[in-house]
């Protein structure tokens, strides 16, 4: 690595980062992160702070999972690439699929599919959910409804059935036959409650409407995170995704499990379509996967979509989509790394015990700082929304919320911002310790954060 001037005085010259603006990023320089383990980082200028996003949702198992190094390492000896396009594959991929059928059995989920990634995941799914509907013999089904706030990575599919302005507005048009219904949002909704049972209720009428106005037999999926990440950590109520379940199979309709955050333990069970009693079509994962040690993803697949695809008899069955990373064998021996350890370590179990602890802090930090407007989470995804007005919710402008951010790096925690929220997704392996110290950090942030509203 080149000496430390170096990178500090080409910081942001010759990259645009991802999810930022490329002025931005040349006016206040992104942070220098060049080591980490167990679950801190240490930035360039040698400050250690605990990592309380988790690198990006992903790094579950922390930063010192010396299984999965060592396996990434064997596998490179042995065999570090060889493609799985049509003829050919690999010991490890063959493996893990094995292992993933087993995983998501109670799931319902028996074939994977691999990717480089969520995006790409959720490309995978919205592609299959179509030809699947070929192969059944009814082509017009081409539409997906999706939710405002749901976040499903960056691809053009993807990007089409996000629900947030950020993703989409830039990169229109998108996607056509796309429909959005409102996010399970207890703070914000245009139902005129906050009760949550409610709130899920709407939305389904919303989506019957929906379908009664597109015609059933045009839609090919509804997609949704079981717990909505990126758009502020939205937890619906336990009945909405199985409410959603039985409105998609009352209209031959496929739902869509977007679980790129959520599966491996994140939300307290090991995955958020088993958290509420839901067996999806098609799953999306990544991050956690490899324990973001290496780049990868797995759609898995229902037993009926398994059956079509497998007794079709014409081209129409065909996967004519692909990576040339899919099913990398370097991949596939981090993979399957990562689901032993995730396993052995139990980690959804420490997410549900310790995301309690984390919420139940949050809310007496919300209790004593009027900048708070609302806690949300589940496990460990959690998020304060910040306001200057409560009675009016007047979200916190950007130099509120950076503020926060900056004071709780000083005081020794990394989280991540969005908007006015402030997202904690910490590694599942955190102690109790490790929770006081992020909430310090956020009573650190908040007091900072206020003195300048």
């Amino acid at each position: 690595m080149r000496e430390t001037n170096f990178l500090t005085e080409n910081n942001a010259r010759h990259v645009w980062h991802p999810m930022a603006h490329p002025a931005d990023m040349l006016a206040n320089p992104p942070r220098i992160i060049r080591a980490a383990s167990g679950v801190e980082i240490t930035d360039i200028d040698g400050k250690t702070v605990l990592d309380g996003v988790g690198g990006l949702w992903n790094v579950n198992l922390g930063y010192s999972c010396d299984p999965i190094k060592q396996a990434i390492r064997d596998q490179l000896e042995e065999l570090p690439y060889y493609s799985a396009f049509r003829g050919t594959t690999n010991p490890p991929l063959i493996e893990l699929s094995y292992e993933l059928a087993e995983w998501f059995k109670e799931d319902g989920l028996s074939r994977s599919f691999f990717t480089s990634g969520g995006s790409d995941s959720v490309e995978t799914c919205l592609r299959l959910a179509r030809q699947y509907h070929k192969v059944n013999g009814q082509p017009e089904r081409t539409k997906f409804v999706a939710l405002k706030k749901g976040y499903h990575g960056t691809h053009f599919g993807g990007a089409s059935v996000n629900g947030n302005a950020n993703n989409r507005r830039n990169y229109e048009p998108l996607l056509p036959g796309v429909s959005h219904l409102a996010a399970p949002y207890g703070y914000r909704n245009p139902f005129g409650t906050d009760d949550p049972a409610e709130i899920a209720a709407a939305i389904g009428r919303q989506f019957e409407d929906e379908i009664a106005f597109q015609g059933a037999d045009t839609i090919a999926a509804f997609i949704m995170e079981p717990v909505l990440g990126a758009g502020g950590i939205m937890v619906p109520h336990e009945t909405f995704m199985p409410l959603m379940r039985a409105i998609c199979d009352k209209n031959g309709i496929l739902l869509i499990a977007d679980e790129v955050i959520t599966a491996f333990g994140r939300t307290g069970a090991w995955t958020g379509s088993r958290l509420w009693g839901t067996r999806p079509d098609l799953m999306s994962t990544a991050k956690a996967i490899t324990n973001g040690y290496y780049p990868f993803g797995a759609v898995m697949i229902a037993d009926k979509i398994a059956e079509a695809f497998e007794a079709n008899k014409n081209t129409v069955g065909t996967i004519g989509h692909g990576y040339t990373y899919s099913g990398h064998p370097v991949g596939a021996a981090a993979a399957l790394a990562t689901l032993k350890e995730t396993k052995r370590l139990n980690v959804a179990a420490n997410a549900g015990a310790r995301g309690n602890e984390l919420l139940a802090g949050l809310n007496r930090l919300k209790e004593k700082h009027e900048l708070i407007g609302d806690v949300r989470g589940k496990g460990l995804m959690c998020a304060l929304e910040l306001v200057t007005d409560r009675a009016a919710k007047t979200g916190a402008p950007k130099d509120v919320v950076q503020r926060l951010q900056d004071a709780a790096y000083d005081a020794g925690v990394m989280v991540r911002t969005s908007g006015s929220n402030v997202i904690i997704s910490p590694p599942l392996i955190i102690t109790t310790a490790g929770v006081d110290r992020i909430l310090a950090a956020l009573e650190a942030g908040l007091t900072a954060a206020a003195g300048g509203k």
